[in-house]
């Protein structure tokens, strides 16, 4: 020890101990976390097809997938180029000055967003479903839980009206989604022909969710993990996920907005949403579902989900059915 006090040797042999014990493990789970859950280094990751086998996801999937069997004499395969990256889609035409453009969760990619499409065919609109980057065909390699991807969906927005004529553009985002939706029509350089937006299970902060997904697992005691990959995400992918988000950005929101969520959600919490919503001052309607999962409602009740859709558009939107 030479000349170091007896109680620095004992102090730095705990301390030595609490990291290599208790530091050092919550590190590499982090790491663990983030790289497993955000990150693809080879496009057969999060590849076009459905990402889980649960039931109801698997139903909604098929579902999607019968209804793109049956259009695909309007299908176009689009392709723009945003950023450096090479993103891809699938439009639907129907020859519309309208467009709704499906912004789909994590995992998720255009054959997904086929799901949501039918109200918005019904009233008259054309469909954009797409992959998001380092999603399906498009290239990237991190999700950056819409912090980045916004700017593509703005890209994606700026296709439709210069490459197909659309002057009106809907954006409907499910989770992730929804904030990547929020970030777009609240930027800066968002265009006027973005006209309002849907938010199917909407968060407060990614942060909140992520904690919620831990407990869920069975972490009681999640300390540092989600601070450490609060902290990765900041590094790696330019997302605050701590003092960024939807409760944040909704103050700036001009355009309308519809809320659809559900009573049961166990990620998004409820209560949580109905702060974000009362953040809100832009014209707005909030559709409760009694039941569902997160992000699921549709497949819980079609005729309620895609109603509430239809009477916001016409009712608050003031774009009637063609």
């Amino acid at each position: 020890m030479g000349n170091m006090p007896l109680w620095l040797f004992i102090l730095l042999i705990i301390l030595g101990a609490v990291f290599v014990f208790y530091i050092l493990p919550t590190i590499v789970i982090a790491n663990g976390i983030f790289f497993i859950t955000l990150t693809r280094f080879t496009k057969k990751k999060w590849q076009r097809g459905p990402s889980m086998d649960e039931p109801i996801y698997m139903e909604m999937f098929r579902q999607g997938q019968a209804w793109r069997e049956k259009h695909l004499d309007i299908k176009k395969d689009v392709h723009i180029v945003n950023e450096g990256l090479n993103l891809y889609g699938e439009y639907y035409d129907i020859g519309s000055k309208r467009a709704a453009l499906i912004l789909p969760g994590r995992m998720e990619t255009c054959l997904y967003g086929c799901y949501f499409a039918q109200p918005y065919i019904e009233m008259g609109f054309n469909v954009l479903t797409y992959d998001n980057r380092a999603h399906g065909l498009s290239d990237g390699h991190v999700n950056s839980l819409g912090y980045k991807e916004y700017r593509d969906v703005i890209a994606w927005c700026r296709m439709l009206h210069d490459s197909y004529g659309v002057e009106e553009i809907v954006l409907h985002g499910i989770c992730i989604g929804s904030s990547c939706a929020l970030f777009a029509i609240t930027s800066e350089d968002c265009p006027d022909y973005v006209k309002c937006m849907v938010a199917d299970g909407m968060y407060t902060r990614f942060y909140d969710t992520f904690l919620t997904h831990m407990k869920e697992l069975g972490h009681k005691s999640t300390f540092p993990v989600p601070q450490e990959h609060a902290l990765l995400l900041r590094l790696f992918a330019g997302a605050d996920i701590v003092h960024d988000g939807p409760y944040r950005r909704i103050k700036d929101l001009k355009k309308p907005i519809l809320f659809i969520h559900s009573r049961e959600d166990i990620f998004s919490i409820p209560e949580k949403t109905v702060q974000l919503a009362k953040q809100c001052t832009a014209p707005k309607r909030f559709v409760w579902f009694d039941h569902g999962y997160h992000s699921k409602l549709r497949i819980v009740d079609p005729e309620l989900y895609d109603t509430s859709l239809k009477s916001y558009l016409t009712e608050v939107v003031g774009m009637n059915i063609i």
